[in-house]
C-alpha cells in the first residue's frame, strides 16, 4: 500500500490514543532492540527516535496479528508476511496488556465487526435497520457475513 509521506507526517502529529517509549525490534535479521517513542493514531502505529519529531516509520494495523510474547512484551506480525514481525518491550505487564488491547481495537476490521454486531442487535430489538436512515444499509462492507442471522429486507 502506498502513502503520501506528507500526509503521514501530518497524521503522526495528531493526538494519539496511546503513546509511550517502548523497546522496539524490527523484522530484519540482525535488528536490535532500541528505545522508540511509539504512538497509536487511528489505525497506524508510528515510531520515532526519542529525540526527533518526525516518525522514522509507521505500521498500518490491518491484516496483522498481535501476540503477547511474555509478561512485558508483544509482537505484531502481518498475515501476508508472517516473517515480518515487530517486537515491542513495555515497562510493565499492565502497560503491555493495554497496548495489545488498544492495537487490536484500532483496526478497521474490529470496528466493522462491532458495527455489524450492534446493527444486528438494534434491528433485533427495534425491528429497524439503524443504517437505513444514512442510505448505507445495502453496502456490502456493513453486511452480516458470519455468526449472525442475516437482516431481513426493510418493510415496504
Amino acid at each position: 500500500m502506498r502513502f503520501n509521506e506528507k500526509e503521514l507526517v501530518f497524521l503522526s502529529r495528531q493526538p494519539s490514543e496511546r503513546a509511550a517509549e517502548l523497546g522496539m525490534k524490527g523484522p530484519k535479521k540482525g535488528d536490535v532492540m532500541k528505545r522508540r517513542l511509539v504512538k497509536l493514531i487511528v489505525n497506524f502505529l508510528f515510531y520515532f527516535r526519542t529525540d526527533e519529531e518526525e516518525p522514522i516509520g509507521a505500521l498500518l494495523l490491518e491484516q496483522c496479528r498481535v501476540e503477547r510474547e511474555d509478561n512485558m512484551a508483544f509482537s505484531i506480525a502481518f498475515l501476508d508476511e508472517a516473517e515480518r514481525k515487530y517486537l515491542f518491550e513495555c515497562d510493565s505487564q499492565e502497560q503491555c496488556l493495554e497496548w495489545i488491547d488498544a492495537i487490536v481495537k484500532a483496526s478497521y476490521e474490529f470496528m466493522r465487526k462491532n458495527l455489524v454486531f450492534y446493527r444486528t442487535e438494534i434491528h433485533r430489538l427495534t425491528g429497524k435497520d439503524p443504517l437505513e436512515q444514512y442510505g448505507i444499509s445495502d453496502e456490502t462492507r456493513f453486511q452480516v457475513n458470519s455468526g449472525f442471522p442475516p437482516l431481513p429486507p426493510p418493510p415496504t
